[in-house]
Parts: C-alpha cells; structure tokens; sequence
C-alpha cells in the first residue's frame, strides 16, 4: 500500500510576515487551508490594520516569542503545530554589522529555542545563498553552486546564516524528533521586479554576485510548503532559486566571460540556474513553476532544466 503524503500542519506561525516574501507565504498557506499567525515587528503599526490574525512581537525578546508560541497571548490562542522563520534584518549593509548580527542571532535563537519549549517539532526557516560565498569576489568551487562545500560567509548577515545553519544541526542533535528545514533562498523578486531584468545583459558583472540568480516570491512560498511536509527528522539546508537566470545570455557564456576557470559540473541547460536546486527538487519535491522571461514582452521562456 503506497503511504499518504505528509498534510500540512494545521496552524502556523510566520515571522517576518510583512516581508517581500513573507507576505507572499502568508498568502499562500493560507490559500492551502493552513491557519496562520503572522507575526512581525513593524514599528507603528496596528495589528487591526494588518488582514488575518496579526500579532505584533520583538523577537529579541524570548518571552514574547515564547507566549506567541504556546498560545498565551490574548484571542491568538490554539496550538502551533510549526514555524516558519522569515523575520531578520534582510541583507547586508542596512544597519551596523554589531546591530545586523545582535537582532538576526537573537532572533533565530529565540525562535528555535521557544519552538523546542513549546513542544513544536517542525521549523522552516530562511537561510541565505550568501552562505554559498556571495558576492563571489573569490570564485565559487565549481558551477552551479550547491549544497555539498561547507558555507563560505564574506559578510556579517552571511555569517549569521551559517551560524544558524549549525544551530539548527545541534538543536536537532538534542532533540532527535525535530525536523529543521533551512532554505537558502536566492534574491527575491515580484513581478514588478522583472521589467528592469532586460537592463542586466548590458553588463554582466551587475549580477555576478550571485551567479545571476532570483527567486520568484511565489516560488519561494511553494518551497516553503514544501518544507513544512518534509518529515525526515534533523537538520537539512537547500538552494531556493528559481530555473533560470536573470539574463537573456546563456548560462554557459556567462560563465566562461566572467569566472573563465571555474569547473562547470554539468551540462547547462540555456538559462540555467547556476545556483542548483537539484537536492530541493529531488528531496522535496520543488520545481519552480514562475519565471520573469514570462512577464516581459520579447523575452524567451526558459528551458527547463
């Protein structure tokens, strides 16, 4: 008899729920039937205003983290079954490395350490394709980039990603059933976003680094769901990008112009991402289903890989 597959978890708490992506998963779990917490830290801002069940919370602060958890904050009540950890300061140079590396590492701690008090076994949360050595001004390994080489952070939000990254692993370590997916989701792109893409071919060291890859926010919500039905307890980390590149060039001569001495591991498709997501699709079953060239006129659809 062939075994159902995994449901998803019945309510869910997003951090980082008013983010470019976060926004976008709420949605999108929501659309699949998941009761959702959004949680999120936005300074001002009235949980009234915010569509669906809101709750504002400093995630520095454990006990707030702790009660959003275990249902102890008045009307949000009910059982959390998972977590899906968005919430950081996004990227590098946005605030002082001492402030950017304060909040992200307290942030995370506090949102695995009160999952694992609350009892919660499943924990999604985004990791970075920083991790992978961006902004590549030391040639990546080989190409396309993946999981297997030990993370390379050049900055102090990356180093923070990788420092999570072997969190999770101990956290995992002390509590064999927990599952803690860490996605290392690419640069994450809108619709809005791709109508600048066709400016990128004139120079392609505008892109370089990241090897010119994107994730549409769409997909980056389908991995998440994705994620939260993976039921292989301990810690695991994937690339999150879309297929292709942002380029119209092909893969294979951006690659020879720009990083010329660099192993190529596999035949490229066209625009094939150079950031592969071949563990994500055979481990979780991810295929992106989105891609820019489908939202700018005169742009060729990708050739999926």
């Amino acid at each position: 008899m062939t075994e159902a597959a995994p449901s998803l978890p019945r309510r869910v708490v997003v951090t980082g729920a008013t983010g470019k992506l976060g926004r976008v998963v709420v949605a999108h779990l929501r659309e699949r039937g998941v009761e959702v917490l959004a949680v999120d830290r936005v300074g001002g801002r009235d949980p009234r205003d915010v569509a669906g069940e809101f709750l504002l919370v400093d995630l520095t602060d454990y006990g707030q983290v702790v009660e959003a958890f275990t249902g102890g904050t008045d009307e949000h009540g009910g059982r959390v079954d998972a977590v899906v950890h968005l919430a950081a300061v996004p990227a590098p140079g946005l605030m002082s490395n001492a402030s950017t590396f304060a909040n992200n590492s307290a942030a995370t701690y506090n949102v695995f350490a009160a999952a694992r008090a609350a009892g919660i076994k499943r924990v999604v949360w985004a990791s970075s394709e920083t991790v992978l050595g961006l902004p590549f001004d030391t040639p990546p390994p080989y190409a396309p980039v993946d999981e297997e080489y030990a993370p390379r952070p050049e900055s102090t939000y990356s180093l923070n990603k990788a420092l999570e990254e072997e969190m999770a692993r101990h956290f995992c370590r002390w509590d064999s059933d927990l599952v803690m997916v860490g996605l290392r989701f690419s640069n994450v792109m809108e619709v809005a976003d791709y109508a600048a893409f066709p400016s990128f071919d004139a120079d392609p060291a505008l892109r370089r680094w990241n090897l010119w890859g994107y994730i549409d926010a769409r997909d980056g919500a389908q991995a998440v769901e994705r994620a939260l039905v993976h039921d292989v307890p301990g810690a695991d980390v994937f690339v999150i990008a879309n297929a292709d590149t942002v380029m119209s060039r092909s893969s294979a001569s951006l690659m020879a112009e720009v990083y010329p001495g660099v192993p190529i591991r596999k035949e490229l498709g066209e625009h094939e991402t150079l950031l592969s997501i071949d563990k994500a699709r055979r481990v979780l079953g991810y295929e992106p289903r989105h891609s820019w060239r489908d939202h700018v006129d005169g742009a060729a659809s990708p050739r999926r890989a």
